[in-house]
Order: C-alpha cells, then structure tokens, then sequence
C-alpha cells in the first residue's frame, strides 16, 4: 500500500505531453497510475516510447517487457527502436523526467544507486545516461533501509552515480524538492508526521511554510 501511494504521487508529477523514463523495479509501478486524461508517452530503455500498465495474467506477450523484463503493455502509436536509437533519445536530452529507485540520496542531489562494494551487481544500466540526459530526476524509494538507518544523508558514502542531478525524492514518508539550498520537505505521507520524517532523515531539511499530504 505504502509503495502505490508513492508511486501514485509521481504519476501526479508529469505535465501533459511529458516524455518520461521509468527505471526497474518500483519506478515501473508508475504506468499504472497516471492519471486519466493526461497523455504521458512513457520511454523504455531497452527500445520503445509509448510504454503502457502491466500485462493482464494470460495475456502477457513474451516479446513486450519493460527494461526490468516484466510483461507489460504497449498503447496505441507507441513504436519501437534499437538499444543505440533509445540512448540517443536519451543522451541527446529529449527525456522530460527520470523515476529511479536509490540506495543513497544526499543533501546535495547526489544519486548513489548501482552498487555496494563487496557484493555482486550487473552494472549500472542506463542509470547513469538517464541521469545526466533527463530534464528532471525524480528519486523512488524507501526512506529508510532494511535496518532503519536513513537513506537520504548529508554526504553518500556508496559509490555514486551521478552528481548533483536529483531535483525531487519521493519517499513511503515524504516528497522532498532538492534545490540550491538544500532540502525541502513538501509534503508527508498521510500516516506520519514531520517529526518522523526529520527524525528517519539524516541531512538536514527545510520545511516548507504549508505541508501537503499525500
């Protein structure tokens, strides 16, 4: 439940017409919540624009996945392309907004989201090219890790994966803008307070004189 109020809260964030990268794994969530009436083209990086909701059980067609392999569906007028075109798209800056999943996020708009040192990892995928190429980075995730400890620090300790480049952190506890002053604490999760965020957030935030709630 905690995962699809997130997710639904960005499917709220593209403007209609949007171009928009969905990254494996919980971001993918987000092509089943946008909102009706809006036209949003979603892009997959393994090669095709026009990227719909999941796959009904027994009507999955092997030859249509997402970037994380799942089933998925394909709306009207989407298309498709090689692995060179999809970079292209991607690296030339003609991706509106980017929803990854993180390990770490800093204060700074760091992104540390492909590996662990010590533990096996397939690579950092397109992670890296969407981030640089997108006009707007939008972080998914939970605000805190298996353990408890907080995943949005003052500095990240993991290796990174792009500098600089997050504009907003959506978390199971709150929606936070990253801006040249540092943290924002927007908006909050209807089942928390702002004490809570604070207190499951190691770097420091800012909040904003009117809290949302979502």
């Amino acid at each position: 439940m905690k995962r699809v109020r997130l997710v639904k809260r960005i499917a709220q964030e593209f403007p209609d017409g949007a171009l928009v990268n969905l990254g494996i794994g919980m971001p993918t969530m987000v092509a089943n919540y946008i909102p009706q009436g809006r036209t949003i083209l979603l892009h997959s990086e393994n090669g095709f624009i026009g990227l719909g909701a999941h796959a009904e059980k027994g009507k999955e067609d092997p030859r249509l996945v997402n970037a994380g392999g799942q089933p998925v569906t394909i709306v009207p007028g989407g298309c498709y392309f090689d692995s060179a075109m999809s970079f292209a798209i991607i690296r030339g800056g003609h991706v509106d907004y980017t929803v990854l999943g993180a390990l770490e996020v800093d204060m700074e708009g760091n992104l540390a989201n492909y590996m662990i040192p010590g533990k096996m990892v397939p690579g950092m995928g397109g992670a890296m090219d969407l981030v640089v190429g997108a006009k707007n980075v939008i972080v998914a995730m939970e605000h805190v890790n298996k353990n408890g400890a907080p995943k949005i620090l003052k500095k990240c300790a993991l290796p990174l994966t792009a500098k600089g480049e997050v504009d907003l952190i959506v978390t199971d506890m709150a929606f936070i803008r990253v801006t040249k002053k540092g943290l924002v604490l927007e908006e909050i999760a209807e089942d928390t307070t702002v004490e809570e965020v604070l207190k499951a957030t190691e770097a420091p935030m800012h909040v904003a004189g009117k809290i949302g709630r979502f």
